[in-house]
């Protein structure tokens, strides 16, 4: 039986580590970015990659988005020569991006009522070291059948995949999850610098608390990462400060108060304000060396 064709737009950090994944277990892959130069490596590897909106829907069964804010989804699927004019019946589109929860159930009734084609919300956790080993957790919201149908898809790169509801369900858990994770990345790099200070080998308490209630990936796969101030890129900071403000504006609207989540994104728009924004989440460390010889 032959694979799914995979479409993906959008091939910064998380588009071309998921494309990447899919190319190398054995799909047939067509990639669109509005970079050339990001699409270049993947199709080193085998990759296609289309010109047009019209190009990529006609060289895909299903099709992957992996963009930055609600406003570029909105214009590459419904814009002049988006997705939507060339959509065909058994097509299916997979968000995988970090959006409003909002405007993703009103983007996937319009899709359905203009052209018939379902929507899964897929974002993910985990990272691009995680869908390069078929490793992500992801929280997908819509109908069961094309969630069952992205499933089937999406176990290439992903391990952990729970249908939350109607669409938009899955975006409303990862602003959860995003709560969790930067609360938990500014805890860990505060908890690095003490031990620096204080002169324990920060690399050695992963270890040392493995198992125990203070536990996390987060702090398995960054606190050494962060001692070491290790930048290589797996997140961007800036993205983490685009999920908390659409966190907090989901609170807003429902009147949730958060005062801890308010304190991070202050916080993060230091970093950001600073010049840091673009870099990995292991640089949260500058912040705690400012005005230091660090």
């Amino acid at each position: 039986m032959s694979q799914t064709r995979i479409g993906v737009v959008g091939v910064g950090v998380m588009g071309s580590a998921i494309a990447g994944r899919f190319l190398r277990t054995g799909h047939a892959v067509t990639l669109r970015d509005r970079d050339p130069g990001k699409t270049a490596p993947l199709a080193a590897e085998g990759a296609a990659v289309a010109d047009t909106a019209e190009a990529l829907m006609a060289a895909s069964d299903v099709v992957i988005l992996s963009l930055n804010t609600a406003e570029i989804v909105e214009a590459v699927v419904f814009g002049a020569e988006g997705l939507a004019a060339h959509a065909r019946p058994g097509l299916l589109l997979i968000d995988m991006s970090s959006i409003d929860p909002g405007a993703t159930a009103a983007m996937a009734a319009r899709l359905r009522a203009e052209t018939g084609m379902g929507w899964v919300d897929a974002p993910l956790s985990g990272g691009a070291p995680a869908a390069a080993v078929g490793r992500l957790t992801l929280m997908m919201g819509g109908e069961a059948p094309e969630v069952e149908r992205a499933r089937e898809v999406l176990r290439a790169v992903a391990a952990n995949m729970t249908h939350m509801g109607p669409a938009g369900a899955g975006q409303t858990t990862k602003l959860i999850n995003q709560v969790l994770c930067a609360c938990n990345f500014l805890a860990i790099a505060e908890a690095t610098r003490l031990a620096q200070d204080a002169g324990v080998d920060a690399e050695r308490i992963p270890a040392a608390l493995a198992g125990g209630r203070a536990d996390s990936r987060i702090l398995q796969e960054f606190m050494g990462k962060m001692a070491r101030r290790d930048l290589t890129p797996t997140g961007r900071i800036d993205n983490m400060l685009k999920d908390l403000e659409a966190t907090q504006r989901f609170a807003m609207a429902l009147r949730t108060p958060m005062p801890l989540t308010g304190l991070v994104a202050e916080l993060h728009r230091i970093m950001v304000a600073a010049g840091i924004g673009g870099e990995d989440s292991a640089a949260y460390m500058k912040m705690f060396d400012f005005g230091t010889a660090r």
